[in-house]
């Protein structure tokens, strides 16, 4: 059973009631994912019939393409060549990070110049085969034919045409993380396919020859002309420096070594090199003097100079005096000093002493005459070192300017010795030819086409299907303003849902389902006839009437319905058929319409005589009548309000089938004398926009509306499958169908 809306039993006005209404609908607002799955499984037929097209159109498109062959060759880019000359200029030096360098070898691989190479390589130039391969042949004026060739005027348009094509068709793929390339080509042939992927890696490499030949001739022929203008002005330096020397009579001899490099000429000044030499000349000088007036300040000391206890002779006479002296010491212990032996001893001591005196003295007259000696030399050497200390200064202010000049010419020989050794390191560099790319794999004719691939194409043709389905199914709901389902009474309209309805299918009529009291309809009804009992403190509502937006939405099986409800329910009703205009009850009892409603508001007041009974449903029935001229004329006067306040005293609940409220006045007439409104919505009928401004116009006439009723529901066509959650059976309905 349907669970109805705390807010049904405190609405008195449509407005009263869309405010209500609308804050359950926010509260309980459908997650965004279960609302897509809404849309999905409500327009699942839209998505599978686009779904089905594009996979159709896939698959004829897929059969109707030209097969393509792809011929793979891979090359190696390393990011140095080997180094034959260690020459920077030469080699352009990178390091790991060098993107620079792998994404300027890729442009050079998809140049323009490079197709047009690889296009004249291979004849595609002149080649009408060719042209018409890629479809190129219809193309003017570059593809006049004359006598069956090209004119020779269009060559240059048809080789920018064969580059743009191969540049179309080719394809550079690096390798991540690695110096490998792969170069693809697809075409309809498998040969041309393979001749074009190695005739691209062939001509990429001799390009990438081509230009380090160009870069280096130029810099050959730079150096050139550099060598020439360095060499003048190394001419010029050293004439000026010779010049200059001439002149000041400055003489350098050449060093024994060279400076550092070999760059910077090392010269030595021959006044520098007497200096140093009379210099060491005179140290030497001077210590031989002190040495030599250390002996004679020796000498001086009698018996003591170290020269003549050196001497030999000097010895050998005080040895011989020590044993004359012994033999006469021997003799005074038995003689006398005058003992001739004793006297003789004497005397050859005495002669001996004289003979050593003379000796020392004639060592040290020889000490003193080498000490004048050395002292004569060490003033000479000094006055000569004096001299050549004074020539030294002089011959150092003049080499200032000299040494400047000689600078200038270091500078511009090693200037000219760089740039001469560059000139032969470049020209060998050149001649070599290194290459840093080679072809790692040739390319192989293909064996299978690369495309179409029918799995793939199919893949990308449904997941289109898929999103374009989505899509078309989107703008559709949004495009879609009718009821869907049950819920969006409420949320949409502001309405109170009383129930809803399941449509009525197969060859019973709504009048058969409510005599078999096991029907869905029947079960609907009943939900909707308890729901009704809470809109008012005494229950169902005495009066009111049935309406809709427009005819056909099953207003008139509503008010059927409930009036059949409440006579089981043991109540006495009367069901009144308030469309004078199009009238349908007097057809559900078998009766004509003569006399009825329209009757009784003409001034008629035979009232059993305007009603007839429904015995099979079980309450009385009054027809519209005669169709009056305008209705709405009839029911602005107060016979209304008597004919019910009279029928109120003779049943329980009068139920009034009203005229639809768009294009009419008629419904809004009856509402205002009757308690309230039961009103009618078509599932999937009807937009939400008219049914709004039905509703605002009986607002506007301050009608009280117990709620609505969603008439011809289809569980099949609900958002979720409303028909378990209501319980009217309608699983058991789509089994069957």
């Amino acid at each position: 059973m349907t669970t109805i809306s705390p807010t049904l039993g405190g609405a008195t006005a449509f407005g009263q009631t869309q405010s209500d209404a609308t804050q359950p609908a926010d509260a309980d607002r459908i997650p965004i994912i279960r609302q897509y799955l809404r849309i999905a499984l409500r327009w699942k037929y839209v998505i599978l019939g686009v779904t089905v097209a594009c996979l159709v159109l896939g698959l004829v498109v897929t059969l109707l393409m030209t097969p393509s062959y792809t011929a793979v060759a891979t090359v190696e880019i390393a990011r140095e060549a080997n180094q034959v000359t260690n020459f920077q200029g030469v080699e352009r030096e990178t390091t790991s990070m060098d993107q620079e360098f792998y994404q300027t070898q890729y442009g050079l691989l998809r140049s323009r110049a490079l197709a047009e190479r690889v296009a004249i390589q291979l004849r595609f130039v002149d080649d009408p085969k060719f042209y018409a391969l890629f479809g190129e042949s219809s193309r003017k004026p570059a593809f006049d034919l004359v006598n069956g060739h090209y004119k020779a005027a269009g060559r240059a348009e048809r080789q920018q045409v064969a580059g743009k094509v191969l540049l179309r068709n080719v394809s550079i793929t690096p390798t991540r993380l690695s110096s490998l390339v792969d170069i693809s080509f697809d075409s309809p042939d498998p040969v041309l396919s393979t001749r074009v992927a190695n005739a691209w890696s062939e001509s990429f490499i001799q390009t990438n020859l081509e230009r380090k030949v160009q870069a280096t001739s130029y810099g050959r022929n730079m150096l050139q002309r550099q060598l020439a203008l360095q060499k003048e002005r190394l001419d010029d330096s050293q004439r000026q420096l010779v010049a200059y020397a001439s002149a000041q009579q400055i003489i350098n001899l050449p060093a024994q070594g060279s400076g550092s490099g070999g760059s910077t000429t090392v010269e030595r000044s021959i006044v520098a090199d007497d200096l140093a030499a009379l210099n060491a000349t005179l140290s030497q000088a001077t210590a031989e003097r002190i040495q030599a007036e250390a002996r004679a300040q020796q000498s001086g000391r009698a018996g003591a100079s170290t020269e003549a206890l050196r001497n030999q002779a000097i010895n050998t006479l005080r040895q011989r005096r020590a044993e004359l002296a012994a033999d006469y010491q021997r003799l005074m212990v038995q003689f006398e000093p005058g003992y001739p032996a004793a006297r003789a001893i004497q005397t050859q001591i005495d002669q001996l002493d004289r003979s050593i005196s003379r000796e020392e003295s004639r060592v040290s007259g020889s000490i003193q005459a080498e000490y004048r000696e050395a002292l004569q030399r060490e003033n000479a050497l000094q006055a000569r070192v004096n001299q050549l200390k004074s020539s030294y200064l002089d011959n150092r202010r003049r080499s200032i300017q000299y040494n400047i000049y000689q600078q200038e010419v270091d500078t511009n020989r090693a200037l000219y010795d760089g740039l001469l050794q560059r000139y032969k390191e470049i020209g060998v560099a050149g001649n070599i030819g290194v290459n840093n790319i080679s072809v790692v794999d040739a390319a192989n004719v293909p064996q299978r086409p690369s495309s179409p691939r029918l799995l793939i194409n199919l893949l990308v043709s449904l997941l289109a299907g898929l999103a374009i389905g989505s899509l078309a199914a989107f703008a559709l709901e949004q495009m879609d303003e009718a009821i869907a389902d049950p819920a969006e009474v409420e949320r949409q309209l502001g309405l109170p849902l009383l129930g809803s309805v399941p449509k009525v299918v197969g060859a019973s009529s709504p009048r058969d389902q409510l005599l078999d009291r096991k029907s869905d309809l029947v079960d609907a009804y009943i939900a909707i006839n308890t729901n009704l009992g809470f809109t008012t403190e005494h229950g169902v509502p005495r009066t009111f009437s049935v309406t809709s937006t427009r005819p056909a939405e099953g207003k008139s099986t509503t008010a059927l319905a409930l009036a059949t409800m409440l006579t089981r329910a043991g109540k006495r009703v009367i069901l009144i058929d308030g469309d004078m205009r199009s009238p349908s009850v007097h057809a559900l009892g078998g009766v004509d319409h003569d006399r009825g409603l329209s009757n009784f508001l003409a001034g008629d007041d035979a009232i059993d005589t305007l009603t007839f009974p429904m015995h099979d449903l079980g309450f009385v029935a009054m027809s519209a009548g005669p169709i009056p001229p305008n209705a709405a004329e009839l029911l602005t006067g107060n016979r209304l309000t008597v004919l019910l306040e009279q029928l109120l005293e003779r049943f329980d609940h009068i139920v009034i089938d009203s005229p639809p409220v768009m294009g009419l006045a008629d419904a809004p007439l009856i509402a205002s004398r009757v308690e309230g409104v039961v009103y009618a919505v078509e599932s999937h009928g009807i937009r939400t926009t008219l049914v709004k401004t039905a509703l605002h116009r009986l607002a506007a006439g301050n009608v009280r509306i117990f709620g609505g009723v969603l008439t011809k529901f289809e569980a099949r066509k609900a958002h979720y499958g409303y028909g378990y959650e209501y319980g009217y059976g309608y699983g058991r309905h789509e089994a069957k169908s």
